[in-house]
Parts: structure tokens; sequence; C-alpha cells
């Protein structure tokens, strides 16, 4: 550690040079080496400082302190306390992190393990159903006998009529209650058409 009177200070550019007697050449101090003092430099204060030299080969001073004034409490030592208030909040936000991780990794495991059990029941119910042989066909007509709808004999189509009103007999009118889509012609739904109509 050096020390040495501050010979030169340029307050508007924030530099100045300070005259050592262990030192060949003055020194170059930047306001940026003191900013931790409670006081701008003055002329004629002593400075206590180490001398780095730069990597154009000047050399200048660092680790400065001014002669009989305070040092504020280092920059850095704020900063010590902020990664502790981080440590808490990373805490808190790692706790809430971890239950709902937990939680939703409980609900995919409930839905995993639900379609899991749907799988199974559908692998058991397709290993029960039953296979039809030739056996099971021969018998199938005498335990569903058929049941044979006659054909009109007249030839009637579904033409998107709908009413009564446009049909051309009673019988027209059955079929179409019978076969085709959004008739209207039985009101009170007894399979019996257009009961009201005088024509049939």
């Amino acid at each position: 550690m050096h020390k040495g009177l501050l010979k030169s200070w340029k307050t508007d550019k924030g530099f100045g040079f300070i005259k050592s007697d262990t030192l060949e050449h003055d020194t170059f101090i930047h306001i940026s080496a003191l900013k931790h003092m409670s006081r701008k430099p003055k002329v004629g204060d002593t400075i206590y400082f180490e001398v780095a030299t730069q990597p154009d080969g000047k050399t200048k001073a660092v680790n400065c302190r001014i002669e009989g004034v305070a040092e504020l409490k280092a920059p850095y030592q704020k900063h010590k306390q902020q990664p502790h208030r981080i440590a808490k909040s990373n805490f808190a936000s790692s706790f809430l992190g971890k239950v709902a991780s937990i939680s939703i990794i409980a609900v995919l495991g409930f839905i995993a393990v639900n379609k899991y059990n749907h799988y199974q029941s559908n692998e058991q119910f397709n290993s029960q159903t039953p296979v039809i042989t030739n056996a099971d066909l021969a018998t199938f007509d005498e335990q569903y006998p058929k049941i044979v709808i006659p054909k009109s004999t007249q030839n009637f189509t579904c033409d998107g009529r709908q009413y009564c009103t446009e049909m051309n007999s009673r019988a027209e009118a059955v079929f179409f209650i019978n076969n085709c889509p959004n008739t209207k012609m039985d009101g009170d739904g007894d399979g019996d058409p257009c009961e009201r109509d005088t024509r049939f």
C-alpha cells in the first residue's frame, strides 16, 4: 500500500493525480476508485492506494481511501443481503412449485389409472364376446323368426311429401308413415294416418 498527496483534481472530469515519495511518477486516480468514501477528494488529501498497470501500460490507483474520511458501506454489502431475500422468495416459490408439481403428477397418475382400468374392462368385455359358429347360425332362424312385411301392390316411393292433403289414398298414407321420414299424418301416434281426412 502506497501513501501520497492528491496533487491535482478535476472535479468536472472526475480524475486527478497522486504524488508519492515511494513512486517515481505521479499516479492517475479516477473517482470510481473513491466511490465508497463519504466525500469527494480535495487537492492536498492524503490518499492510501495500490498501483495497478492497465493493458496500455499506464498505471492507475486502485483500492484507494482518503485519510481521515469515513467510508460508506460498500455497495457489495447491500448485495449480500439481497441474495438472502432472493433465497427466501426462491424457497417460497420452490415450495409452491413442488406442491404444483406433485398435484400435476397426482392428476396425471389418476387419469392414467382410469384409462388403464377402462382398457382392462374393454379387454374383459372383448374376451367375453361370444363367437358365432355355423351351428349357431342354423338355430338363429328358429330363435328369431323372419318377419315378412308384405310388399305393397302399388308402387309408392318416399318423395318428400308429409301431409294428408298430399296423399292420393289411405294405402299411400299408411306406406308413408311406415316407411318415410318426417311425415306429419298421424297426430295421435296410433299408427292410423289421416283419421280426420274425409276422402279416405
